[in-house]
């Protein structure tokens, strides 16, 4: 496993699993300070983080880490279609040999959507007392009915064409990364999906921010969140914000992150 190098460039890439991941860091290292590691969500990649990892590495003095899973962005294709198991599995096998390339030493993760299950599976799964907090942006724990109408709107919108012209800027495989992601919350068998069972085992304390006009999830997942999770649960539901609070109330988010990190990290910096 070849480590990512924090000082030739802020871009770069790692291998995970047998796949080529692209990969991006700001900040100090990880032998300097604390490290935020973002999981993107279900149609995200290091580019749709957009401006967050630099403004994250500045308002906290941490330093962050963003990387593509397989089959999005820059990163190695996969075959279609996704296992239902399968962001059990990015937690499992890929996100451990992500933090051991990366050098992570103590810090927090902070996942938006897929990326927030996959960070709380992370959690109940793995023994990791490097890991000392958790963000989760628009978790989702459970499958709900709700988000259906949402799902279509988004497909209708691909196979018109618009959708899949966007989403090709940042996608090197784009029918891989939509269809991985749609093929499993497009499918009614998804309502038995859950990780309630890896929050019951969570070591880390949490902070949840959740839109209350999430067109997806409703705040039933954090409200569970709240009531499952053995450690300390911090709750922000933001008004006038759906499924991307760090886009749609910026300010909010990106505060109530940074006073998270220095209550979890700050001590020790």
């Amino acid at each position: 496993m070849k480590a990512f190098s924090w000082t030739d460039s802020p871009h770069g890439a790692i291998v995970a699993d047998g796949k080529r991941l692209e990969a991006a860091a700001y900040g100090p290292p990880p032998d300097e300070a604390p490290t935020i590691v973002l999981l993107h969500e279900g149609l995200g990649c290091v580019a749709l983080w957009r401006d967050v990892p630099e403004k994250l590495a500045e308002a906290t003095g941490c330093g962050v880490f963003a990387y593509s899973r397989a089959g999005y962005g820059r990163s190695d294709p996969i075959p279609l279609p996704r296992p239902p198991d399968y962001l059990v599995r990015e937690a499992r096998d890929v996100l451990p040999v992500v933090l051991g390339a990366l050098g992570f030493r103590r810090g927090v993760l902070v996942g938006h959507s897929d990326g927030s299950s996959i960070a709380a599976i992370y959690a109940g799964e793995t023994q990791d007392d490097r890991v000392q907090g958790l963000v989760l942006l628009a978790p989702h724990v459970f499958a709900e009915n709700y988000g259906f109408e949402g799902i279509e709107e988004v497909n209708r919108a691909y196979e018109s064409g618009e959708l899949k012209a966007r989403l090709a800027k940042y996608h090197a495989h784009v029918d891989c990364a939509f269809l991985g992601w749609s093929g499993f919350w497009s499918d009614p068998g998804v309502l038995g999906w859950t990780i309630e069972d890896f929050v019951a085992r969570w070591r880390a304390p949490a902070l949840l921010i959740a839109g209350r006009d999430d067109h997806y999830f409703t705040l039933a997942q954090s409200r569970a969140i709240e009531r499952i999770a053995p450690t300390p649960v911090e709750s922000l539901d933001l008004p006038d914000c759906r499924h991307a609070p760090q886009f749609e109330q910026p300010e909010a988010t990106l505060d109530a992150i940074a006073a998270f990190c220095k209550k979890r990290l700050g001590e020790e910096r």
